[in-house]
Order: C-alpha cells, then sequence, then structure tokens
C-alpha cells in the first residue's frame, strides 16, 4: 500500500474507530466545515496570509494551555491505570512537545514565548477550552473524552488529506507535516481506541443504543462548532506581538 493509499484509508476509516465515524456523521455538516474550513484551505494553496497564521498560532498556544488543564483533569476523572497513563502522557506531549513546535515557529517571527503566555486570550478561545473543561467538571471521563476528540482527531484528518491535496509551494507546509506525521497520526489512533474503550466499559458493545449517547453526541458535536469558530477566528484576523526588539 502506498502513502497515500494509508493516508487514505486511515481518514476513510476514523482511525479504526467505528464511534469515532457514527460521531461525525452525527454532528452533519458541522464536521465539514470545521474539517473543510476556509481557514484549512488557506493553509492548503498558501492564500491564508501570514499575520493571519502567526495569531492563530499565539491563540493555538493559549489554546493547548488549556486543552492540556482538560487532559490533566482526565487523569483525575480516570477510571483505570491505562486511562490515567494515557492522559498523562498527552498532558507531557503537549506542554513538553506541541506547545514548543508553537515557540519555535513563533520565535522565527520575532514573537517571544513571554509574549505568547502574555497574549490576551480571544472570545473564541475562551468559550472552547472552558466548554472542554466544563464536560469534564460536570461529567465523567467518557463526557471530557467526546469534547477532546473533534480536536485532536480532527487535526489528524485535517493534516492526511492536506499532505495529499496541498499546494507544494505552501508556507504551511512545516504545519501541514505536523498534523499528517506518523507520530501525530499514531496518537490519533490511539485516542481513537480510547474512545472505543471508555465507551464500551461505561455503556456496553453497543453504545449508540443506550440513552445516554444522544447527550455525548451533543457534547462532540458542540466541540466541533467551537472548533468552527476557532478557525472563524482565525480567518478574521487579530492582533500578534511585536517582535522583539
Amino acid at each position: 500500500m502506498t502513502m497515500t493509499d494509508r493516508q487514505s484509508v486511515e481518514t476513510a476509516t476514523g482511525f479504526g474507530s467505528p464511534l469515532f465515524d457514527r460521531l461525525k456523521a452525527e454532528a452533519g455538516p458541522a464536521w465539514e466545515a470545521y474539517t473543510r474550513h476556509a481557514f484549512v484551505s488557506g493553509l492548503s494553496d498558501g492564500s491564508l496570509p501570514r499575520e493571519n497564521f502567526l495569531h492563530y498560532l499565539v491563540q493555538d498556544y493559549v489554546f493547548l494551555h488549556h486543552y492540556a488543564r482538560a487532559w490533566a483533569l482526565a487523569v483525575v476523572k480516570s477510571e483505570t491505570p491505562a486511562e490515567a497513563r494515557f492522559a498523562a502522557g498527552t498532558v507531557d506531549a503537549l506542554l513538553n512537545t506541541e506547545l514548543q513546535l508553537h515557540v519555535g515557529v513563533c520565535a522565527e517571527a520575532g514573537i517571544s514565548e513571554r509574549a505568547l503566555e502574555q497574549a490576551a486570550e480571544e472570545r473564541e478561545n475562551l468559550a472552547y477550552t472552558r466548554y472542554v473543561i466544563e464536560s469534564g467538571l460536570t461529567g465523567d471521563f467518557l463526557d471530557l473524552v467526546a469534547a477532546l476528540a473533534p480536536c485532536a482527531l480532527g487535526y489528524g484528518e485535517i493534516g492526511l488529506r492536506l499532505a495529499r491535496e496541498a499546494s507544494p509551494d505552501t508556507p504551511y507546509r512545516a504545519w501541514i507535516d505536523t498534523y499528517s506525521s506518523p507520530d501525530y497520526i499514531d496518537v490519533c489512533h490511539r485516542v481513537a481506541s480510547l474512545l472505543e474503550q471508555a465507551a464500551a466499559d461505561r455503556l456496553g458493545a453497543e453504545p449508540a443504543s443506550v440513552p445516554r449517547w444522544r447527550h455525548l453526541s451533543r457534547r462532540f458535536r458542540t466541540a466541533t462548532e467551537l472548533e468552527i469558530g476557532f478557525w472563524d477566528m482565525g480567518l478574521r484576523g487579530g492582533p500578534v506581538p511585536e517582535p522583539d526588539a
């Protein structure tokens, strides 16, 4: 199987998770609006203005800090050592790897890590991150994973598609390579597997047949809609910290 074939299969099969496929389907038009947003198209063909991309990166740095907090909450909400280990490992990867990628790219534009830490949080960012955390505070581990999944798995789906379709000249190739890399796609498979197992442990062999499923599906759809808002924010643009003197 060629790399292109592998990518097509992984995208089509929901990273091996029928549950993820069902959640995407029940999210309706929101899933495509998220994964095929105009911001994503701008990354693909290179038409996204660099100032907009930098604004997005700054906000994504802020987002990832709170996303890590949500995964830390997943440690508290976990019911098995395996769940806790996965969540703890994700916190480590977010804080010590993915955040540092943002620091490096922004440093090339003259934006310091201190400036990233002091950046004002946009309202779309605030709404999304606090919704995910609230999902964990008021729900259980499965509620939280359902709200976390659109970000983790959606970026993998986007990354795989853009790896096939993006213009060779796009200046955003490094971003695309990050979210289509074997390491990131492995993360997507593991998150999808976590979602499957967490649902089976709590809802049984047919999660979609129990009354609680509608609630979980709504959590997933709401998080997807908040992802759309995050791209809208990036497309709108906003303040970018001044380069360090």
